[in-house]
């Protein structure tokens, strides 16, 4: 699967490709309940419109411009083919300018804050958002948060009619909810469907993932406009799509309200979001790794490393733990425990249920500020990109080596995972420049574009590891 990515002309995040079944839909018949947002036409003829017609004036259209990295056709990117074509030689990522259309959510009238995706205004230099009455304005940016994919930007404009915010964890599988948004530039599109599944996660998005799954159609355009239910609350921010060529194939994902609602106040109060940490690296448990550590259980997120002086070792936190809960909700993967702690903000305490050979303990833990552990991570770009990388600790000089950078993590599907790099291992030289920190490694590697040389120190002794 890959990761989610934004198109030049539409904003939506395509998380990968999937296989097309055509079905019908058919919409029932309502229950009483829901008599104070129906209206009946002729003989019981169920409509949303008195609904929809308190949603939509708070959705609005955003076009953004911007230079920088774009998707485009790959063969055009060719210089080969841009001259059989009698194109003009492409200007270079820095200069190649853009243009994407999304969507939004008035949240606050008062102060006209818009509600949208962060992915959305990656690299923006014009944001301009327009009102279904057609009025335009020109909007700032407050604040963006990339693992949550929440962002706020500011209009200047009176008439202003914000959504309420409903409550995401009372959604159940099933529940009917709409879609509003501008799909294609096709503004106040609304679609119909229903929560098809909650909690979604394991996507391949680089972020947070606790998504709204839902079959109400979401197409390119539809990214930060609304999901909400029938009594017209915002439950969801409309932010993915699984399908091919960035099209719908009744698979769409939503943030949930709730998230996005505390990312909200953060931003605006802050300007970004002060993320907790506890200073510890985890991997799934596999059912492997479970029968290798003579674990009953054969799900949850295996602590791998514990920082120096974290919050995750004052609490008692070893090596080997397994975590299963955060205040009593279930942890099966290292995903599920990345966006259940990445809710919480600095100073924020947790109860974290643990299964410690065998036996289940209960330990309280006390978040620190991002980054404040004893080993500042330092991500990884170019060819080292999907490899977290730290500057050697005392624990790890311990094994022999002090001078360089460790490799904490590798993403499976990187190039270096492929060259062989694994987690444990220490990166000694760059180009066969020594090399004495995690920042140096990044910086070195990040100018060489090909046939990346490393000397890595491994089991003793050093061997030398190429990047293609």
């Amino acid at each position: 699967m890959t990761g989610g990515h934004r198109s030049a002309g539409a904003g939506c995040r395509v998380l990968g490709a999937a296989l097309i079944l055509a079905g019908s839909w058919l919409l029932p018949t309502f229950s009483v309940g829901w008599a104070a947002d129906l209206s009946r036409v002729g003989n019981e003829m169920p409509s949303l419109a008195p609904m929809l017609e308190r949603v939509v004036p708070s959705v609005v259209s955003i076009a953004i411009q911007g230079r920088g990295n774009a998707e485009s056709d790959p063969m055009l990117s060719d210089p080969f083919l841009r001259k059989f074509f009698g194109l003009p030689e492409q200007p270079s990522a820095s200069e190649r300018s853009f243009q994407v259309a999304g969507s939004g959510v008035i949240v606050d009238a008062k102060n006209g804050y818009v509600l949208t995706n962060s992915h959305l205004l990656e690299n923006a230099d014009e944001i301009t958002v327009t009102l279904p009455d057609h009025r335009s304005f020109s909007a700032k940016v407050i604040g963006m948060d990339q693992p949550t994919d929440v962002a706020v930007v500011q209009i200047k404009a009176d008439r202003l009619t914000s959504l309420r915010l409903g409550d995401s964890s009372e959604l159940r599988v099933g529940d009917y909810v709409a879609a509003v948004g501008n799909p294609y530039g096709l503004s106040q599109t609304v679609t119909m469907g229903i929560v098809s599944a909650l909690g979604r996660s394991g996507l391949g998005s680089d972020g947070l993932e606790n998504f709204i799954q839902t079959d109400a159609s979401i197409n390119p355009g539809n990214s930060g406009g609304a999901l909400v239910n029938l009594r017209g609350e915002l439950v969801g921010i409309n932010s993915a799509i699984f399908g091919p060529a960035g099209s719908s194939v009744g698979i769409g994902f939503a943030i949930p309200s709730n998230m996005a609602k505390d990312a909200v106040r953060e931003l605006i109060a802050h300007g970004k979001i002060r993320r907790g940490e506890l200073g510890m690296l985890v991997q799934d448990l596999t059912p492997l790794l479970a029968q290798a550590f003579r674990l009953k259980i054969s799900a949850g997120a295996l602590v791998s490393r514990v920082m120096t002086g974290s919050a995750a070792s004052s609490a008692g936190i070893l090596t080997g733990d397994v975590v299963i809960a955060v205040d009593g909700q279930p942890i099966r993967s290292d995903v599920d425990l990345r966006t259940a702690l990445g809710l919480l903000g600095a100073g924020a305490k947790a109860r974290l249920t643990i299964d410690r050979h065998n036996k289940v303990l209960e330990l309280p833990v006390e978040l620190q500020e991002a980054n404040t552990a004893g080993t500042a991570l330092v991500k990884g770009e170019g060819l080292l990109a999907g490899v977290a990388l730290a500057d050697i600790s005392p624990d790890s000089a311990a094994y022999g080596q002090a001078d360089g950078a460790e490799i904490l993590a590798v993403d499976s599907e990187s190039d270096a995972a492929q060259a062989g790099l694994i987690a444990g291992d220490f990166i000694v030289s760059v180009d066969q420049q020594a090399v004495h920190s995690a920042t140096q490694v990044a910086q070195s590697a990040k100018r060489i574009d090909k046939l990346l040389l490393l000397g890595i120190f491994h089991a003793g002794g050093i061997q030398y590891v190429v990047i293609p």
